[in-house]
């Protein structure tokens, strides 16, 4: 049985408990970090015990407990930060702030290499993750899949059970369930999630069950 092309460990990190998500490509052992929220230390221990070259910092979306420590990762090892989509600009010029928070002291205000647009494509080594812009948590939330594994990193978009909030600044409820409606559930039902808080489930399993976003609940049963 053959190798998969991609791997990865998901580490919670901050008092925020966001699931940070290191993930490499098997062949080159090239990899990147998505949603560094702090912690940065404990993250490049994690880089080196895995034995992955850093290529690159991946952002979802611009909140404190995904995005406060990815300047200073970015910097550290030398590599660019991709993500999100420009509509988040806002938040990620305001992170240095919470670094007067407990468990936020890395956090450094964000200027990405490279904004990301819906249908743009990311490489890791010699994988390549499709990109999808779901705005409604945030205006310029990301998620990143790669079909090839079936795994999706979703960030705040999407968790077991329910959706992200919609009642922060430039929030959208009805942006977020079109955007995982029309952008998330075409990607397949067998596709297993890693989100921004909590534990992993699958597409197929939250359109069946899903009390906000199921087929059911929208009457589309």
């Amino acid at each position: 049985m053959s190798e998969l092309p991609l791997k990865a460990v998901v580490l919670p990190v901050t008092p925020y408990q966001q699931n940070c998500s290191l993930v490499w490509c098997t062949r080159t052992r090239r990899g990147a970090v998505v949603d560094p929220g702090g912690e940065v230390e404990r993250l490049k221990q994690a880089i080196a015990g895995q034995g992955v070259i850093l290529e690159k910092v991946l952002l979802t979306h611009g909140h404190l407990d995904h995005a406060s420590g990815a300047t200073k990762l970015a910097r550290e090892f030398g590599v660019p930060i991709e993500g999100p989509h420009k509509d988040d600009l806002f938040l990620l010029e305001e992170l240095g702030r919470n670094a007067r928070r407990p468990g936020f002291g890395d956090a450094e205000n964000c200027l990405p290499t490279r904004w990301l647009e819906d249908g743009d494509t990311v490489q890791v080594g010699e994988v390549e993750f499709g990109v999808r812009h779901c705005p409604g948590h945030t205006p310029g939330h990301v998620v990143f899949f790669h079909q090839g594994t079936k795994i999706a990193f979703v960030g705040d978009v999407l968790f077991k059970g329910s959706i992200g909030r919609c009642d922060l600044p430039r929030g959208n409820w009805q942006q977020l369930i079109d955007a995982i409606t029309s952008r998330l559930w075409p990607l397949g039902d067998d596709i297993q999630f890693v989100p921004g808080h909590g534990p992993m489930s699958t597409f197929g399993w939250e359109r069946k069950t899903n009390p906000y976003v199921s087929d059911l609940a929208l009457g589309k049963a």
